[in-house]
């Protein structure tokens, strides 16, 4: 038996012909079809340079694709000329991104928005017709360093940024985020509205176009409807969102009213209905009902309900409406229609999909800002939700399978870094991928579905 973990071999320098980052290429072979990189070098001012800004952005994302945390790993794909062409600097890059100032990069999102619309046309995912769900929600961001401009003390003792973003259900991509300081408060109603207001702009004009008002004062047409956590859950927010045609949903926090209204549930005979699943089973122990009835909500938007949900009490549970040693109880408010309350439960707890979003944003470059200067920070932060964008489409458009939902670290070792040798044939460069690499199929059957896009 042998027991060696590793080949025995002679390793040296001087390698030619192979390439380790197949997967990126293909990435952005994508981004070139959809003409991402064209789009971004008409928001940037040119100047007088080498490389193409639009296409160091782009090269920029498949470097945070492929795991980088700062400009130095471009040179990655730098080293790599026959997969990536003339690929920039890091210190090119570092430039380009300390350039960049707010008016700069709101116009990058503007050109990130041309090319989201043409993603959306073509995805099962974002061609119904359900409203589109947007979902707010704020993170907190370690910083070891306190000469970052922009960073202070965070609520958790630590210290950092606590950015805000709002999230596509349908797609889980960022179509708006804010680069705050760590004290900033999650339910802060200014910044909330900014972020949404951004994402709105970020959405294809069809839909976008839903939430505006119409001659009719009454329209109830919403198009959009916008998720929060309890940091939304107030009137005055909800009266925002309803000002901007946009129905809503957020998480209810405990008072007197709630709590007396629990009371009555617990002494009273209402009906109760089986909580469900996102998979649309019923959840072993957890009922639903409205309480609409039982509290004051002349303070809110006409047409909100309180939609309460009552399951076993478990270990580390978070904190209940109700204080209670049996249940933990939860509600949210919304102005949904949905007579079902065990629907539009099921519903809210969907927004936990946040989480995931947030994750996938942290495991791709936003846990760390390499910049001293908070321009050039909020321009990372961009780049990164730019880049994270930029992996859903290529998901949703030319994946299948486990691989159109797997999380970043699994598409790295499983795609971005497939192997190949580089070969010459007929005066054309044959790339041809490592045999037995076990998503050698599903990396060619992304680049036939890369070919057919027009």
């Amino acid at each position: 038996m042998n027991a060696n973990s590793a080949a025995s071999v002679i390793v040296e320098r001087g390698g030619e012909g192979v390439v380790a980052h197949v997967g990126l290429h293909a990435l952005g072979t994508f981004a070139d079809r959809m003409g991402l990189g064209a789009a971004l070098s008409g928001a940037i001012p040119a100047g007088a340079v080498v490389h193409d800004r639009g296409k160091v952005l782009v090269q920029a994302m498949l470097m945070l694709t492929g795991g980088g945390e700062a400009c130095t790993d471009i040179e990655r794909l730098r080293a790599q000329p026959g997969l990536f062409g003339h690929v920039a600097s890091d210190s090119t890059l570092y430039r380009l991104l300390r350039s960049i100032d707010p008016e700069t990069l709101s116009r990058c999102w503007s050109a990130v928005a041309e090319v989201r619309s043409q993603v959306w046309k073509r995805s099962s995912a974002t061609t119904g017709v359900a409203p589109v769900i947007l979902d707010l929600d704020a993170s907190l961001v370690q910083i070891h360093s306190e000469n970052k401009v922009g960073t202070d003390s965070t609520y958790k003792g630590g210290f950092g940024f606590s950015p805000m973003f709002c999230f596509a259900d349908a797609t889980g991509e960022a179509l708006g985020a804010m680069l705050r300081p760590g004290n900033a408060t999650a339910n802060d109603i200014a910044d909330q509205l900014a972020v949404l207001d951004q994402a709105v702009g970020q959405l294809p004009e069809a839909i976008a176009a839903g939430h505006r008002r119409g001659d009719d004062p009454g329209l109830v047409r919403r198009a959009l409807r916008v998720r929060a956590d309890s940091a939304g859950g107030s009137p005055r927010l909800a009266g925002e969102f309803r000002d901007r045609n946009i129905g809503f949903s957020v998480v209810a926090r405990t008072n007197a009213q709630i709590q007396r209204a629990i009371c009555d549930l617990i002494d009273g005979t209402r009906q109760w209905f089986p909580a469900l699943a996102q998979d649309g089973s019923e959840r072993d122990g957890a009922v639903v009902t409205e309480i609409t009835d039982l509290v004051d909500l002349s303070a809110w938007p006409w047409g909100t309900r309180l939609i309460l949900r009552r399951e076993p009490l478990h270990p580390g549970a978070q904190t209940s409406l109700f204080p209670d040693l049996e249940f933990r109880y939860w509600g949210h408010y919304t102005d949904a229609v949905d007579p079902d309350p065990a629907v539009l439960d099921a519903d809210m707890r969907a927004h936990a999909h946040v989480e995931d979003h947030i994750r996938r944003l942290k495991a791709s470059g936003a846990e760390r800002f390499p910049f001293v200067d908070l321009d050039a920070n909020r321009a990372w932060l961009g780049l990164v939700c730019f880049a994270d964008a930029l992996v859903r489409w290529f998901q949703l458009l030319c994946l299948s399978g486990a691989l159109a939902k797997a999380e970043p670290k699994t598409l790295r070792w499983a795609l971005w870094h497939s192997p190949a040798r580089v070969i010459s044939k007929a005066r054309r460069r044959i790339v041809r991928i490592l045999d037995g690499w076990p998503t050698a199929p599903e990396l060619l059957a992304a680049y036939e579905r890369i070919a057919v896009i027009r």
